[in-house]
């Protein structure tokens, strides 16, 4: 049983099934609700009055947290939520029916998909229009590199929570997979200006074309053929995240 499980094709009826299944979860727990969805406006709205006597840094600055918040909250709840199914045993019993592991990774990345569009939706619209973020391309675009970095930060959750046992130890995943690529991103200072060895580490992390991708928008008016690199390596990622996460999902919780 587990053979077919693991191979079976793609289900789009029992991939829909499993994204409103999480998405009703979602619902019925306000907190992670408020997580996913006002955190990340709440810190926008802080950085804006930290630099509210230097616009332009809050300009520089907050275009590239646009995609570093929604990546570390998706990474944190979506972790957290898929550990919980595991350890409840609700994992085990999902796959004992005719559901395969690629269903269930596609209909969480799908739900959580779906809240980290409108979690991008919230803060960019606010950053933009309500804080006065001063961008040079289209904030559709800052919208688009919002929601691919939710998408990884998803991926990158369903993917650690096969090596963690308890709820504290997904969480302890945080410094050692978002630490190092927050501080080798280029938010700091730029990548090219880091010690070589550290730039060329910096290379191979997805976050540090998140930022890139951000800050073509702020510094172009047109599409760039950067900025397409850049998505696409962060859409790529992904994709190989929710790849490994399918292959690494266990059946047995102990």
């Amino acid at each position: 049983m587990s053979g077919t499980t693991a191979t079976a094709p793609l289900n789009p009826a029992r991939t829909l099934a499993t994204a409103a299944r999480v998405l009703r979860q979602l619902a019925h727990d306000p907190r992670t609700v408020g997580l996913l969805l006002l955190v990340p406006v709440l810190l926008i709205t802080l950085l804006r009055y930290v630099f509210d006597g230097s616009p332009r840094t809050f300009d520089s600055i907050g275009a590239s947290l646009l995609g570093i918040f929604p990546l570390i909250t998706m990474f944190l709840v979506t972790s957290i939520a898929t550990l919980r199914e595991r350890t409840s045993g609700t994992l085990e019993r999902l796959l004992a029916m005719p559901l395969g592991k690629g269903d269930l990774i596609a209909g969480y990345a799908l739900a959580f998909g779906a809240v980290a569009v409108l979690q991008s939706l919230l803060a960019t619209g606010l950053s933009v229009w309500a804080l006065g973020l001063d961008v040079m391309g289209s904030p559709w675009l800052l919208l688009l590199v919002a929601v691919l970095d939710a998408l990884l930060g998803t991926a990158l959750g369903l993917f650690v929570s096969a090596f963690a046992a308890s709820e504290f130890q997904a969480v302890q995943f945080m410094p050692a997979v978002i630490f190092p690529q927050l501080l080798l991103c280029g938010l700091f200072i730029p990548r090219d200006q880091m010690a070589p060895l550290l730039e060329a580490i910096s290379d191979v992390l997805p976050m540090s074309y998140a930022v890139d991708g951000m800050n073509e928008v702020l510094q172009h008016t047109d599409i760039t053929g950067d900025f397409v690199r850049d998505i696409l390596i962060v859409a790529g990622c992904a994709l190989l995240v929710l790849a490994l996460g399918a292959a690494t999902l266990r059946r047995r919780t102990a």
